[in-house]
C-alpha cells in the first residue's frame, strides 16, 4: 500500500516537472522564433534573472505578505458568509425563491464593475482589494451550499428525526458534513477566482502587494520584472490550490467522506 501510494507520488512530480519543462520550452521557441526585443517579451532567462533581483534586492516578500493578508481576509470571510447563508437558505426553500432572482442578477456582473462605488465609499488602499475578492468568491460558494443542501439524502433528516436531533446539531452535525463535498468544490473553484482578482483589486490604489508589482514594472517598462512577478502569482496560487485540497481531503476523512 506505502509502495502504491510512493509511486503515484513520484509520478505526479513527474507530470508536474514535465508540464512546467514544456511550458518553458515552448515559452523559449515564441521568443526565439518572433524575434522578440526583450524589453517587450522577455525569454524564460531574463525572467528567472529578474526573479533573483526581486528576492534579492526588492521588498517582494514585503508584497507578498501584503497581498496574503489581504487575500486571507476577503477569501476566509466569504466563504464563512456563503456557506453560512447558504447552508440556511437551503432549509428555507419557500424563502430562497424570492432571494435566488436577485442573486442570479448580481451574480454575472464582475466585481470590477463595482470598483468606482468601491473606492468611493471605502477609498484607496487594502480595503477596496479585500471587497472585491469577497464579491468574487461569495456568489459561488453560496449557490452552491444552497444547492448541495437541497440535494441531501432525505433518509438522513428522516434517521436524525428518529433520534431526535433537533437544530443547531442537525444543521453541524448532520446537513454540513452530508452538503459538503459539492461546498468543497465551490469553495476550492472560488480560491482560484478570488486570487486572480485579488491582483486586479490591488492595481488600483494599492501601495504594496503583487497587483502594485505588475504596475509597477508596467510604468517602469520591466517586461522582465513584469513577467518574474506573473510567475510568483501563478506558483503562490498553485501552492494555495494544493494547501486547500490536502485541508478538504483532510476534513473529508474526519467525517467518513474519504
Amino acid at each position: 500500500m506505502k509502495n502504491t501510494k510512493n509511486i503515484k507520488k513520484l509520478l505526479s512530480v513527474k507530470n508536474i516537472l514535465v508540464s512546467f519543462i514544456v511550458l518553458i520550452l515552448i515559452w523559449q521557441l515564441i521568443y526565439t522564433v518572433g524575434g522578440f526585443n526583450k524589453a517587450l517579451f522577455p525569454s524564460p532567462y531574463d525572467a528567472v534573472l529578474a526573479l533573483k533581483e526581486l528576492f534579492l534586492e526588492n521588498s517582494v516578500m514585503t508584497d507578498i505578505g501584503a497581498s496574503m493578508a489581504r487575500f486571507a481576509i476577503g477569501y476566509i470571510s466569504s466563504v464563512i458568509c456563503a456557506v453560512f447563508l447558504g447552508l440556511i437558505l437551503g432549509r428555507l426553500k419557500n424563502i430562497f425563491q424570492y432571494i435566488n432572482p436577485v442573486i442570479q442578477l448580481l451574480r454575472p456582473i464582475s466585481p470590477m464593475a463595482w470598483l468606482p462605488f468601491i473606492v468611493l465609499w471605502f477609498g484607496i488602499g487594502d480595503v477596496p482589494a479585500v471587497v472585491i475578492i469577497f464579491i468574487a468568491a461569495f456568489f459561488p460558494v453560496l449557490l452552491s451550499t444552497v444547492s448541495a443542501v437541497g440535494k441531501i439524502d432525505p433518509v438522513y433528516m428522516k434517521v436524525s428525526k428518529s433520534f431526535g436531533i433537533k437544530q443547531p446539531q442537525l444543521m453541524w452535525k448532520i446537513i454540513l458534513p452530508a452538503a459538503f463535498p459539492q461546498i468543497a468544490n465551490s469553495i476550492h473553484l472560488a480560491l482560484g477566482t478570488a486570487w486572480v482578482f485579488l491582483v486586479a483589486g490591488e492595481m488600483v490604489g494599492s501601495q504594496s502587494g503583487l497587483g502594485y508589482l505588475i504596475i509597477d514594472s508596467r510604468n517602469n517598462l520591466r517586461a522582465d520584472t513584469l513577467m518574474a512577478v506573473i510567475i510568483i502569482i501563478g506558483l503562490i496560487g498553485l501552492i494555495l490550490d494544493a494547501i486547500l485540497g490536502l485541508l478538504e481531503k483532510q476534513i473529508l476523512k474526519t467525517w467518513g467522506e474519504s
